[in-house]
């Protein structure tokens, strides 16, 4: 839920999306304000998509320069203030340690600030997929992809057990998303019933069907969509029928795939139904 506050020279938004791993999601504006030292009990993954962060980590002077991810581990003091005079905005996602566990908290002291136009990308594209309601089966892909990425940088040559993508994996994850994919499972969920570690799902899926999963399940939901439209059901209701969180969801997905919105690709079978 979002909650919007504002006061002189500064904007936020803080809401709790239902992705596992995620403890909160931030998004600020601030020209003058400046955080005095202090800890969290979750990982702190920043962006800054306008301005600068000065901050210091263990006794060590850092910075956001040059659109880096800086990745703050949990219960290691740290402070943050504008580095430059408009300020900063920034966007942050904090990940409870299911993601990276506390072993990581060492390498992450010592090189917090990482430069990875990839994994920015990434980032950018999580905060889009946890504002949109009924998004969350793509942001928990993102997320696996970001907390493998981010356990690489950490230390460098570990790989997650499992991790070689395999088209057995696949094909067992294409069936369960077959049979469920209005109400599809989470990730964390298929996971557990395939027996396979979330990342290692998302990518030997991907790799063997040239498609990500939560894609693959938005595309049979508009496959559905399109049928039940031409069988003159109205978009509110067939949004709610083929697994989507509300009628705007539906047309921002329908009109991505389809090219028009379901109202008006609706109205096109009608009229040729009537031979108008």
């Amino acid at each position: 839920m979002y909650v919007l506050c504002m006061a002189s020279r500064q904007e936020i938004s803080a809401w709790r999306p239902s992705v596992p791993g995620v403890s909160e999601v931030f998004h600020a504006h601030f020209t003058e304000h400046a955080y005095p030292m202090h800890v969290h009990d979750a990982w702190t993954l920043l962006i800054v998509d306008d301005g600068a962060v000065r901050y210091d980590l263990d006794r060590h002077e850092r910075g956001t320069p040059n659109d880096t991810v800086s990745l703050l581990p949990p219960q290691v003091p740290h402070n943050g203030s504008p580095a430059t005079a408009h300020g900063f905005r920034k966007r942050v996602i904090y990940l409870d340690l299911t993601q990276l566990d506390a072993s990581y908290i060492g390498p992450a002291v010592d090189g917090p600030d990482l430069t990875d136009p990839l994994l920015r990308r990434r980032i950018a594209q999580l905060h889009a997929a946890l504002a949109t309601p009924g998004d969350e089966l793509e942001a928990e892909s993102r997320l696996a992809l970001i907390s493998q990425r981010l356990r690489e940088h950490l230390r460098p040559g570990l790989t997650v057990a499992g991790a070689v993508p395999d088209r057995g994996i696949a094909q067992n994850l294409r069936d369960l998303l077959d049979e469920r994919y209005v109400e599809a499972p989470t990730l964390e969920e298929a996971a557990r019933l395939l027996h396979a570690h979330p990342t290692h799902l998302v990518r030997a899926f991907s790799t063997a069907y040239g498609i990500a999963p939560h894609q693959y399940v938005t595309s049979r939901r508009i496959d559905l969509a399109r049928r039940l439209l031409l069988d003159g059901r109205p978009p509110g209701e067939v949004a709610t029928a083929v697994g989507l969180y509300d009628q705007s969801h539906l047309t921002r997905h329908f009109k991505r795939v389809v090219g028009v919105a379901p109202g008006r690709y609706a109205r096109t079978g009608i009229a040729l139904t009537s031979g108008v």
